[in-house]
């Protein structure tokens, strides 16, 4: 009963509407002031000023702000056990974490190197050791907020907030996967390939929502979401993605959508999902996808 473990909080339900009109308010203001400039060239600019590094270490570390930042908010303003907005189970199943972590990490890794096999004229090796190394440690330290944030904020401060007043599971779902789409709109990617790649990011909200409903806990939605952009950071980069870094590999090929956006969708994400509901023996799906919640007299009756 993931969604369920807010009422476990002891705050006024008026509070779970600050966070997210200031997130998406600053977010809509940030897309509105980057869709007047190209961003592959502002970022080009960036980093012949500041250096690779050093940019991508200012933008992750800001991440690092808002996730502390939320963590304390949950804990101090709606007085909610930091392990009840983690996790149904009795305690961090960091177990699950690690599967996750080094099962999505090691196909990436393997897709990676398999497609520099076969296709060699699409990638230079940019191997430098001490700037890999700084970029190792950066990353190590520094991802983790960046992509715990967003899955703190979005399958756990959202999913749970959202559920407490719906009453149901489909709705924040839903919301969370399209909305977390969406917020990458900004995006260099978005505008080097196009909104139709949004499909992509809305898809990967909706894959991550359905594994933390489906486990009942961010354990598996976390492994997956650092180790994503963990090793895609230190693998590979591009003149167009996100994170400029000084990785592996660089991709010099002109990107395709439909190789971006079907292979994870139609492939991956669904191989994930099959590994974890066999390892994990998930059952139940309709209901724990489209049930109902259960009220906050029902849920403190159970416990």
């Amino acid at each position: 009963m993931y969604i369920e473990n807010a009422y476990r909080g002891k705050s006024p339900k008026w509070l779970y509407i600050i966070c997210p009109t200031l997130f998406f308010g600053l977010t809509g203001l940030s897309f509105l002031a980057l869709s007047v400039v190209d961003t592959s060239e502002l970022i080009k600019i960036s980093i012949e000023k500041k250096g690779e590094l050093r940019f991508f270490a200012e933008n992750l570390a800001s991440f690092a702000f808002f996730c502390i930042a939320l963590l304390l908010w949950v804990r101090y303003v709606h007085q909610q056990p930091l392990l009840h907005f983690h996790t149904s189970r009795s305690k961090v199943d960091w177990k699950r974490f690690f599967f996750s972590f080094f099962l999505w990490g090691g196909i990436v890794t393997a897709v990676t190197f398999i497609n520099y096999m076969v296709y060699p004229q699409d990638f230079e090796w940019n191997f430098q050791l001490e700037p890999f190394l700084i970029l190792c440690a950066i990353s190590i330290l520094l991802i983790p907020f960046q992509a715990g944030f967003e899955e703190y904020f979005f399958r756990g401060y959202l999913m749970q907030s959202i559920g407490i007043f719906v009453k149901n599971r489909w709705f924040p779902l839903l919301f969370t996967s399209v909305t977390f789409g969406l917020v990458h709109a900004a995006n260099p990617e978005v505008f080097k390939l196009g909104y139709w790649l949004l499909a992509y990011y809305i898809g990967t909200g909706f894959f991550l929502g359905i594994i933390v409903l489906m486990d009942e806990g961010l354990e598996l939605a976390l492994g997956f979401h650092i180790a994503n952009n963990l090793f895609s950071a230190i693998l590979m980069t591009s003149s167009w993605s996100v994170f400029q870094t000084p990785s592996l590999l660089k991709d010099v090929s002109e990107p395709s959508l439909i190789a971006t956006m079907l292979f994870p969708l139609l492939f991956y994400f669904p191989l994930m999902l099959f590994i974890f509901t066999k390892k994990y023996g998930w059952n139940n799906w309709e209901e724990k996808l489209f049930g109902q919640v259960l009220s906050e007299k029902e849920f403190l009756e159970n416990q």
